[in-house]
């Protein structure tokens, strides 16, 4: 006769469940099989998920002039930039990366690209070379090119602004060679005249932001002035996120970011310590091997931003907090 043991009864999983054979009774007779807990399905699944035996099927218009931006400096908006450029060339479209920040360029560094940029957009204003010589593609991916607005500790022109802009965007659109999928459009930091002069011709926007309460004000201001502006499709990725200090009540859910803001949450970026490493070295995080938790998580929003979706947010459920000694006694 066929004993089982408590320790021994295989016990219902959620991925994969164990059943005897036939012939052989798993319960006796006297006791009731263990009710297998369903769960409901999630109403609202993603459209764009991350399947890596298709690409992404591109919606809207092309091209399509992305400005990704934050208000706040040092929350990553270059490193967004850099990471999902890359990861759209990856999935095959053409991306043409403006670093719009003046005088304060990194975008070549992070790509490291920086040796390699011998014209910027302001030489082609003067004439001083085309602007196919001015856009320096990456040797690792053909399909992704980096233009600069000008060069480092230079100041721009006095008539240079929004329209300049515009006209360089025109002028990408229209070369021989086909226009890009994507320009994506790194914004400097600030409410000021640098900002203006990126989101003009951008017709969606990215939100970069970070869960704490400074850069929740200058994003929503910012989403104030892209919304003035005209530019209604703005998404925004949350980045250095810290699951550890959500459940601490240490910092903010993203949840409560996106009730906050408002926004249609494109990605979530949690804290890694490789992007300094990669930053230094100049090689984005989604070209790493094994990619990291980040990589992925910007690859994601890169596959989403490639389908206009988005995704959403969960809660985290919060950690207990630990009681003393002296608790016992109502302290």
């Amino acid at each position: 006769m066929l004993s089982l043991s408590p320790t021994t009864t295989p016990k219902p999983s959620g991925l994969f469940y164990f059943t005897a054979p036939s012939t052989i009774p798993l319960y006796p007779k006297t006791l009731k099989p263990p009710t297998r807990r369903t769960h409901k399905p999630f109403s609202a699944t993603p459209r764009a998920l991350l399947q890596y035996n298709r690409k992404p099927q591109l919606s809207g218009e092309t091209p399509r002039v992305v400005v990704i931006t934050s208000g706040k400096g040092g929350v990553g908006k270059t490193t967004t930039t850099a990471n999902v450029g890359l990861s759209l060339a990856r999935l095959g479209f053409s991306v043409v990366a403006i670093d719009a920040d003046v005088g304060l360029r990194n975008l070549d560094l992070l790509l490291g690209l920086e040796n390699r940029v011998n014209y910027t957009v302001v030489e082609v204003l003067n004439g001083d070379c085309r602007l196919d010589q001015a856009l320096v593609r990456d040797k690792r991916w053909s399909n992704f090119e980096l233009l600069c607005i000008s060069k480092p500790r230079s100041k721009l022109p006095i008539g240079f602004g929004g329209k300049a802009l515009v006209w360089v965007v025109d002028a990408l659109k229209a070369r021989q060679e086909g226009s890009p999928d994507f320009i994506l459009i790194d914004c400097p930091a600030g409410i000021d005249a640098g900002f203006i002069t990126a989101i003009t011709p951008a017709n969606e926007a990215v939100l970069v932001t970070t869960p704490d309460i400074t850069s929740l004000r200058d994003a929503d201001r910012v989403t104030g002035l892209l919304e003035c502006d005209g530019i209604r499709d703005i998404k925004m990725i949350v980045n250095r996120v810290r699951t550890d200090m959500i459940k601490g009540e240490d910092m903010m859910s993203v949840l409560d970011v996106q009730e906050m803001l408002g926004l249609a949450l494109l990605g979530v970026i949690p804290e890694d310590s490789e992007v300094i490493r990669s930053t230094n070295r100049g090689y984005p995080l989604v070209l790493n091997k094994p990619p990291t938790l980040a990589g992925l998580a910007f690859e994601q929003a890169a596959w989403r931003l490639v389908e206009q979706d988005s995704m959403k947010a969960v809660m985290v459920e919060e950690e207990p907090k630990k009681r003393g000694f002296f608790s016992f006694f109502g302290r």
